[in-house]
């Protein structure tokens, strides 16, 4: 796996390349007011009973809506109790000040100007946690807990063993990437973690909102969602960015920091310098398209509506079968998935099979290809129409989005 950190109009781009094969593209656009992740001191600003939620202000300019099963109270023996059992107002009340973590990132929407205030308001909650390599620390969780991208059975129970039994690791998510990861390192991590935690506390104080800590940027979000996989080398051409991937890796992933290698070429300043040497423009202008060309001339179409996703497999002069051409397509499918960054109720309408045990092995061959995404993917089955339900549940705005906010400032 290959890392390249470029830059395009203030923002920052990060492709993860896998044989030359965009695998991961991530994208912090020079405009995003609220990145998800972020820590913030708010103050409640009002109760919607209808939604049974609050609205805080984050920092004096966004808006956030924290739902009741987002509440976090601290209760009589120093843990957290999780809303939910009663109204909100029940819990918070107007001018109140509480730690809250945005779940989503947000752009601001120039044709809705009343967005922040709005359904366009980032969802936050007071469940806060901090990611790192192979850890999750969530200080509001008395237990340690797995990955729900593990799936096998045996495998959670060991990694369970295994993460209780180290000394004072507590309240820790163990990521997938940590599976087959030495305990010293993983003790290593939940130190700095909590002890980032601590240091946060003195913080949160005050009468004013304001934002505590940026969430991980996309830098940070790519070596963290690659961490599985063996990273060869980190590419960069500017300084800055030497530094900000060497600041994270010095951090959680010692063994990258000899991996990271400024480029030296002409032209290095301009917009996707790196990009364009290793020839991956031509492959992220493909993701603008509604459509994507599978190596036996099959094609996907992918039409984003406001409700949800719907793409169609269509075959070609394929001489293989529906099977084949479904198969090529899921791991497709799976890949433009992640890189575009969609998210929501996604229906799949895959060719016509002939039988249980052919739509049995496309589903788990859909399964497999998802277990590269970072964010989580529920496969609910197939509709009464014969199509493939899936959900995604994502933690920015979609590729497409995040672009257009850049181009139109």
């Amino acid at each position: 796996m290959d890392i390249l950190i470029e830059e395009m109009g203030g923002g920052v781009w990060v492709a993860a390349l896998e044989k030359g094969m965009l695998q991961g593209l991530e994208f912090d656009p020079p405009g995003e007011e609220v990145r998800w992740g972020s820590i913030y001191w708010a103050k409640v600003a009002r109760i919607d009973k209808a939604q049974d939620a609050v609205y805080v202000n984050l920092d004096g300019d966004n808006i956030g809506i924290l739902y009741n099963a987002d509440v976090r109270i601290k209760d009589g023996d120093g843990g957290y109790k999780k809303g939910g059992d009663k109204d909100i107002g029940k819990y918070l009340q107007p001018g109140e000040m509480i730690a809250v973590q945005a779940k989503s990132g947000f752009l601001p929407d120039e044709d809705m100007p009343f967005a922040k205030a709005g359904s366009k308001s980032p969802r936050v909650s007071m469940n806060i946690t901090l990611p790192g390599r192979y850890l999750i620390y969530s200080p509001m969780e008395k237990e340690n807990r797995i990955s729900q991208r593990i799936k096998e059975k045996a495998l959670r129970e060991q990694m369970h063993k295994m993460l209780d039994s180290l000394t004072g690791t507590h309240g820790c998510i163990l990521r997938a990437s940590g599976a087959n990861t030495q305990t010293d390192m993983l003790v290593r991590e939940s130190k700095i973690l909590s002890a980032m935690w601590g240091q946060l506390q003195e913080y949160l104080t005050g009468d004013a909102p304001q934002l505590i800590m940026d969430g991980p940027d996309a830098i940070q979000r790519t070596l963290s969602d690659q961490a599985a996989s063996r990273i060869d080398h980190i590419e960069v051409t500017t300084l800055d960015h030497y530094q900000m991937a060497e600041e994270w890796c010095d951090i959680y992933a010692p063994d990258l920091v000899t991996k990271i290698q400024p480029v030296e070429m002409e032209g290095a300043t301009q917009d996707f310098a790196l990009f364009d040497h290793y020839d991956i423009v031509p492959q992220i202008e493909g993701l603008f398209h509604p459509y994507a060309i599978l190596p036996n001339g099959s094609t996907i179409v992918i039409q984003e509506t406001s409700a949800l996703t719907a793409i169609d497999v269509n075959t070609a002069a394929d001489s293989r079968g529906h099977l084949a051409v479904n198969l090529d397509a899921a791991k497709e499918i799976a890949r433009q998935i992640r890189v575009r960054n969609l998210g929501g109720a996604i229906i799949i309408d895959f060719l016509k099979m002939k039988n249980e045990k052919e739509r049995k092995e496309l589903k788990e061959a859909l399964s497999k290809h998802f277990n590269n995404d970072p964010c989580t993917v529920q496969i609910h089955g197939w509709t009464g129409l014969g199509m493939m339900e899936v959900s995604r549940g994502r933690r920015t705005p979609p590729l497409q989005e995040r672009y257009e906010s850049m181009v139109g400032e």
